[in-house]
Formats: C-alpha cells, sequence, structure tokens
C-alpha cells in the first residue's frame, strides 16, 4: 500500500483532525502518535528507525496510506525517500496558542500512579503495558531529544518549532508540499490532493480538554484492554 501523505508538523497543530480528514478524502487510515497506544508491536521500527534511520517500512505501515503527528513527522525526510512519490503536509500554528495547547497535554507528563498501574497490569496483559514503553519512546526521542527537555521555556520551544518549519520548507519540494493551517478547513487541503470538497464540515478533533480525558487512568485502561479505540 505505502504512504501517499506524510505529515511533517509537530503535534498539537491540528494533526488528528487532518488525520481524520485524510480518512474522510478516502485514505486508508491515518497513522498517528495514539495508534502506538493500541498496537505497540510496530514501537520496535519506530525504535529501529531512530536508532538506524532505517527500518522495514511496509511492516511498519501495513493498513496505512496515510501518517501525521509524531513520530511520523520526526522521520518525515527517511519517509520522503522511502516514499518519492508521497506529498508531504506541514500543519502549523500560531506558536503561542501553540504552546498553550502543548504545555496542557503533550508536554506534560502523566501522574507517577498512572505508570505503576499500567505497568502492574502488564504483568498480566501485554496490551496493559503498552503506554508505559510508547511513552519512554516519546520521552527519549520527543521531549528529551528534539526539544531538549526544555519542556517550560516558551521561547526555546516557539524558536525551536519555527526552525523546523524553516527546515521542512527548505527540504522538501515545492510542488510536494503543503504548509497548512487546519482553521483554513477543506479547500486549501483538497486543491493540493486534487480532490474534491467533501459535502461534510471539516472535522475538528483532540482539543485539550479531550486529550486530558484521554490520559485518564480509567480511559487508558479501557483503550489498552480493547474496550475503547484511540
Amino acid at each position: 500500500m505505502g504512504l501517499k501523505i506524510i505529515g511533517a508538523g509537530w503535534g498539537r497543530t491540528g494533526t488528528e483532525s487532518l488525520k481524520k480528514a485524510l480518512e474522510i478524502l478516502g485514505y486508508t487510515k491515518c497513522y498517528h502518535m495514539f495508534e502506538l497506544l493500541t498496537d505497540s508491536t510496530r514501537l520496535r521500527f519506530w525504535e529501529q528507525l531512530d536508532q538506524e534511520r532505517t527500518t522495514n517500512f511496509e511492516a511498519l505501515f501495513e493498513g496505512y496510506e496515510a501518517g501525521v503527528d509524531f513520530p511520523v513527522a520526526g522521520y518525515y525526510k527517511e519517509l520522503m525517500q522511502h516514499y518519492p512519490d508521497a506529498k508531504v503536509i506541514l500543519t502549523v500554528r500560531d506558536p503561542d496558542k501553540w504552546f498553550e495547547s502543548a504545555s496542557k497535554t503533550i508536554l506534560r507528563k502523566p501522574p507517577a500512579f498512572v505508570f505503576l498501574v499500567l505497568r502492574f497490569l502488564g504483568l498480566f496483559s501485554r496490551k496493559m503495558g503498552n503506554f508505559p514503553k510508547v511513552h519512554a519512546y516519546a520521552e527519549r526521542t520527543i521531549l528529551k531529544g528534539l526539544l531538549q527537555g526544555r519542556l517550560t521555556d516558551r521561547e526555546f520551544l516557539k524558536a525551536k518549532m519555527q526552525e523546523w518549519n524553516n527546515e521542512v520548507v527548505q527540504s522538501v519540494p515545492p510542488d510536494r508540499l503543503l504548509i497548512y493551517e487546519v482553521k483554513n478547513g477543506w479547500e486549501p487541503l483538497c486543491a493540493f490532493l486534487g480532490k474534491p470538497v467533501p459535502n461534510t464540515p471539516f472535522p475538528r478533533a483532540n482539543d485539550s480538554d479531550a486529550f486530558q480525558k484521554r490520559l485518564k487512568l480509567k480511559n487508558l485502561i479501557k483503550v489498552q484492554s480493547g474496550l475503547e479505540k484511540t
């Protein structure tokens, strides 16, 4: 199948709304960080990709035609090389609004007891141990790696994101790249992808409150047990 769309934008720039929009447009499943919560068997491919800059891409993205958010964004160059026909979408957002959202969600570590409970449940169900493993990977590669652990430094993180966005613009051929704000809805996205505008509202998903609700222990247990989808 292979990826047709590569998202290069950071988390909290509208990536889940874009995920849902791409699926509405007919792209068969779009990979997102939350996918790792329900299928941590693919974590080994991400870890290999981080260490060796390559992996079994076909196995990693089996069943997917698009990918957005972290960890996909972190390897957009490697993915572009492996999928030379894929288009790249860089989701962007006002830096201050991004920081306000991120500081309430992806930059905030869940309470310690969440990890303790899930690790204990992981002794009885491998699925229940997914979240601590995925978080450890994200913490190492994104929070401590890309963001250098400076999770409360507003100006540093804003500058880092702008530096990232500039690099994407310089690295991706213009005909393969869309710089996109989800608030602009269907028209620029569909024009870039050559798709008709759907007769349905553009999806709005995963605001800060919804994100925090997802990370409540009872909801994580539901996801890990397969009782609820991410």
